[in-house]
């Protein structure tokens, strides 16, 4: 099996495909075998790199808490491009891998060519951040009570994503079995250390309104908490476009693949053409 390692820690990689690089980072429910449908899309013209993140087997699992959070995940990519000898990325992101990108694309905003980032922001408004750190705390603790098989129900029928399984019930199936094979233990202190620890986005604002990469947000329209936070980073990065998704959750690459693929192949058409521009400043004078 491929590895890299990044901080100690060994991050198991697969690699699909020629041509400029794509890095894909994936979400807390899922890991890299769920960006399938895109790696089998874009490897056609693409070199496509997925990996699991720490905690994540076959990834190294650490047992030291401290070896969490936000600031590692986002090394994670830059130690994965270094290793891997690749210096300038497509990074696609969901979610918890899309929260990483986008610090990633703040951080080493010479290493990626453009950011996806899809579904990010649970818990970023003020409004949510008190529940979604009492939730992240209470599912981390599912998981270590009760394993990750009950903590894989909990999830996949939450309320952002009952949608794939309405739409898609193989899929979703698929989805929840991997999740309940995933390390209870590597979940758990995901949950506490990255996601209920990590800094609200808006905290960011001053870094956002710098930034100059391409970026294309996606979202479900009926991801409720993902929502706000989305047309907030819209309004921020002025070289932001925002694609939502109707009658879609959270799992958005999962339940219109076809779409996603689509909407993302003309971004890094665009922006490989040079015509993904600022924000026309006239759009805006009347807010």
């Amino acid at each position: 099996m491929p590895y890299i390692k990044s901080n100690g820690v060994k991050l198991y990689y697969e690699e699909t495909g020629k041509g400029y690089p794509i890095v894909f980072v994936h979400e807390f429910g899922s890991d890299l075998r769920e960006w399938e449908q895109q790696v089998r899309y874009f490897s056609r013209e693409y070199r496509c790199v997925t990996f699991n993140a720490r905690g994540y087997p076959p990834s190294d699992v650490p047992k030291n808490f401290n070896k969490y959070g936000y600031e590692y995940s986002v090394e994670d990519i830059a130690n994965l491009m270094h290793g891997m000898k690749i210096s300038k990325a497509h990074i696609v992101g969901l979610s918890m891998g899309a929260y990483a990108a986008l610090i990633f694309g703040l951080r080493y905003k010479s290493m990626a060519r453009s950011l996806v980032i899809a579904g990010v922001g649970s818990g970023a408004m003020p409004e949510h951040r008190k529940s979604f750190f009492n939730m992240a705390n209470e599912l981390a603790d599912t998981f270590i009570k009760k394993g990750s098989k009950v903590a894989s129900s909990v999830i996949s029928n939450s309320g952002s994503r009952v949608q794939l399984k309405n739409k898609d019930p193989r899929g979703w199936s698929e989805f929840k079995s991997h999740l309940e094979k995933h390390s209870a233990e590597g979940s758990a202190l995901t949950m506490q250390q990255y996601q209920a620890l990590r800094p609200s986005l808006i905290d960011f604002e001053k870094e956002l309104k710098r930034m100059n990469i391409p970026v294309l947000l996606a979202v479900g329209d009926e991801d409720e908490l993902c929502l706000e936070i989305n047309l907030y980073l819209k309004r921020q990065i002025k070289t932001s476009g925002l694609w939502i998704s109707p009658k879609t959750g959270h799992a958005i690459n999962l339940e219109e693949p076809a779409e996603f693929n689509s909407k993302i192949q003309i971004f890094f058409s665009t922006v490989e053409r040079r015509q993904w521009k600022k924000r026309d400043k006239e759009s805006i004078k009347d807010i």
